[in-house]
């Protein structure tokens, strides 16, 4: 990492912390999908993998507008956790409690990007990038329905197999 003078530094530096965040969720979301045993649980990841890949879209183009690459990081706290959920899917576990387990692993990875989005939109703000801004909090919001959405699927789960 090089050396950050400025919050237009930090900005560009989290700029590519996000992105990197982003493409590892890309790469890990079909596995998970794949170990998902609920239809819905199934849909919501397919949904939220495409939002992913147009949240990428958008960072390139917010790089493009101040000549930044927005390569070139890793983000180790996205890689910490898809390594957790890795992990849990190579567990030996009953489906349902699969689906909950994924389901929490998505959530965690749900929350590290809505503490990323929140930062960067902020700065972004505090630097004058209203385009930049405008964009991110479009991205962060579709983070926080993500979650919400996940958040509801699992209630309803937990509803359904306390009827059992």
């Amino acid at each position: 990492m090089s050396t950050l003078k400025n919050l237009e530094d930090l900005f560009e530096h989290q700029l590519k912390d996000i992105y990197s965040a982003e493409n590892q969720i890309i790469a890990a979301f079909p596995k998970m999908i794949e170990h998902a045993f609920s239809d819905k649980l199934k849909k919501a990841f397919r949904y939220h993998l495409e939002e992913t890949e147009v949240h990428v879209e958008r960072l390139k183009n917010i790089g493009s507008e101040f000549n930044t690459h927005v390569t070139g990081e890793t983000c180790k706290g996205m890689k910490g956790l898809i390594s957790e959920a890795e992990a849990f899917i190579n567990e030996d576990t009953e489906r349902n409690i699969r689906d909950a387990g994924l389901i929490a692993n998505a959530q965690r990875m749900e929350h590290y990007e809505i503490a990323a989005y929140g930062t960067v939109v902020e700065y972004a703000k505090v630097l004058g990038y209203r385009e930049a801004a405008r964009l991110l909090e479009q991205s962060l919001q579709e983070e926080r329905n993500a979650d919400e959405k996940l958040t509801d699927l699992a209630v309803e789960m937990m509803n359904m197999k306390a009827k059992v």
